[in-house]
């Protein structure tokens, strides 16, 4: 999964070839001049079998190809490493950075450190919050709009990155150094910069935040409207907030804060402007909803929901049930018609808060295999698609098309790479080909999102399954780790899943893998991924191995090993159709 760089360009190749094996002393990982904020750094690298390897003149274990991944401690600043096999040496650099605020010297702020950095635009009477990063013992206050407000010294628990959960590593740290404060303002109108004012030892200096304070008016409604085909709603204004159900082209809701290029909108999820339509409105857009219609389709079913405008919407998949919210919508429901049908059991409703219904689909089986959301004009499309039908036994996947994604391709985009260089795009693709044999032997109709050595984003990869709209998405992967991980014993396979829909495979084809290819186990993880995010139907994303290992990287690269995976990911895949229809 990771991109893993060498001290040496090693050219494209389908299998591990001999010339890898003849190489003398070469390091896939790190690069000679390397930084990181990790407190250790492993050594990925390959020699001849025969001999040793030295890291600062202590011998190191290797795989029996020669393989090593030897982890060492890093302290601050340079940390040099001197690698030797035989005749040959290898100068390493590994610079270590410290992930903690740099304190300012004397009378002055920490650099970037004043908030808010971006302009921000928020309701009359809202709590409207600063920060910065100053000495200690010092006097800390704003001025914005005629008020001085007080900034008192805090101590800010930081969490660590979503990644440190691969590695065992998620937990926080306390760091001081930090001065905030809050107050709010009911006049509308634009309140300028805040003015940051320190006082130390008697002397006192003045400095701008980046970011302009704006009062919204509440006479003034200004309308959002999601332009792109799925709005990417999430839970605050960064990428490093969780993402929300995405919001059909069409939805619009009510601006209620902005910060930098994010809106805020009204039922409580943040966009990005530049996926949407800004204007002035007359009115809030809002809307009752009275009947809702079902219809069979090919491959599902659809329900609708005529509104009076595109209100924003959220979906919650359970075990046997399919949530759907409406938000700034208001029921006068008398009467639904919903006819029994193979998919749904029953549709049950409920007005949980003022404009905000919620509809219930009470679904026949436990295994979901997929849905979309889009307006209509006005009316919100909900399609639920049905499980394909498979009935012959001889070929027990027949009426069924299987999306295979071969992870990275491409010059810019190798992959992770093992210790002798050899990158993940090729053994994905390899992998692949050989599982999509297998697949059709048993019935299935499969596509590729890639057959050769090509660019491909993941953006890219997504569109071509929620255009494709297969009944299973496979992203084929292998793995690596973060600078704190430990790769020399840190293996197995391991799956990624999103949707609710795709637990019960990635927990089966775990399972199914570890029992028949004596496969260690790295885990099942929910994951936020591009190539899970997909609901048109379940999609998983597949670590089968880590590349980084020694010693499963030669598990990895044995082409008789590919087949039996390859056979072994087919079978998992039939008996888990048998099993969730």
């Amino acid at each position: 999964m990771k991109k893993i760089l060498g001290l040496a360009l090693i050219g494209s190749m389908i299998s591990v070839s001999s010339a890898h094996a003849q190489q003398g002393l070469f390091v896939a990982y790190p690069s000679p001049n390397h930084t990181t904020n990790s407190d250790r750094i492993f050594l990925i690298g390959s020699a001849p079998p025969g001999g040793e390897v030295l890291v600062n003149n202590q011998k190191i274990e290797r795989s029996p190809g020669g393989h090593f991944a030897p982890t060492f401690p890093l302290k601050m600043g340079e940390n040099l490493f001197s690698l030797r096999y035989q005749n040959q040496e290898l100068q390493i650099k590994v610079t270590r950075e410290s992930t903690l605020p740099v304190m300012p010297v004397g009378l002055a702020f920490a650099k970037d450190s004043l908030t808010p950095a971006v302009d921000i635009y928020r309701k009359p009477g809202e709590l409207i919050c600063f920060g910065a990063v100053a000495p200690a013992n010092a006097q800390v206050s704003v001025q914005l709009a005629g008020q001085s407000i007080p900034l008192f010294p805090t101590q800010k628990v930081e969490l660590p990155p979503n990644s440190a959960v691969l590695t065992d590593t998620n937990q926080p740290t306390t760091t001081a150094g930090k001065y905030q404060g809050c107050a709010s303002a009911s006049a509308p109108g634009n309140l300028g910069k805040p003015q940051f004012q320190l006082t130390l030892n008697g002397q006192t200096i003045t400095q701008s935040a980046p970011g302009n304070v704006t009062i919204l008016s509440p006479a003034e409604i200004e309308i959002a409207e999601v332009t792109v085909d799925s709005g990417v709603a999430r839970t605050g204004p960064s990428t490093d907030h969780s993402r929300l159900t995405p919001l059909p082209k069409g939805t619009q809701a009510i601006i209620t804060g902005r910060e930098g290029e994010w809106l805020r909108l009204d039922y409580g999820g943040w966009i990005k402007s530049g996926e949407t339509r800004i204007f002035k409105a007359a009115v809030p857009p809002k809307s009752i909803i009275r009947s809702v219609t079902s219809r069979p389709v090919a491959g599902g079913m659809e329900i609708l929901f005529p509104l009076q405008v595109a209100v924003p919407v959220s979906v919650q998949q359970g075990t046997n049930t399919f949530s759907l919210t409406l938000y700034n919508t208001t029921a006068q429901t008398d009467t639904i018609r919903f006819d029994d049908n193979p998919l749904i059991s029953r549709l049950d409703w409920q007005q949980l808060a003022p404009e905000q219904v919620q509809y219930v689909f009470n679904l026949k089986s436990a295994q979901q295999w997929g849905y979309k959301l889009e307006y209509r004009g006005t009316t919100l499309v909900l399609t639920l698609r049905t499980a394909p039908a498979t009935n012959n036994p001889n070929q027990p996947l027949s009426g069924m098309t299987i999306m295979l994604d071969p992870g990275h391709g491409g010059p810019e985009d190798s992959g992770a790479r093992g210790p002798n260089g050899y990158p993940e795009k090729e053994v994905t693709l390899i992998v692949s080909k050989l599982l999509r044999e297998e697949l059709i032997k048993r019935g299935a109709t499969v596509l590729m999102t890639r057959e050769g050595d090509i660019d491909l984003l993941p953006g890219d990869r997504a569109t071509m399954i929620n255009k494709q709209e297969p009944n299973l998405a496979l992203s084929i992967h292998y793995n690596a780790l973060p600078d704190n991980g430990d790769a020399m014993n840190t293996k197995g396979v391991g799956m990624f899943w999103y949707h609710t829909q795709a637990h019960s495979l990635a927990v089966f084809l775990q399972n199914y893998l570890v029992e028949k290819l004596g496969r260690p186990s790295y885990g099942v993880f929910w994951n936020n991924l591009a190539l899970t995010r997909p609901a048109v139907a379940p999609s998983l994303l597949l670590e089968l191995g880590f590349m980084i290992n020694p010693y499963e990287f030669e598990w990895i690269t044995n082409s008789e090993e590919q087949k039996k995976l390859a056979v072994a990911l087919a079978d998992g895949i039939v008996e888990w159709v048998a099993e969730s229809r």
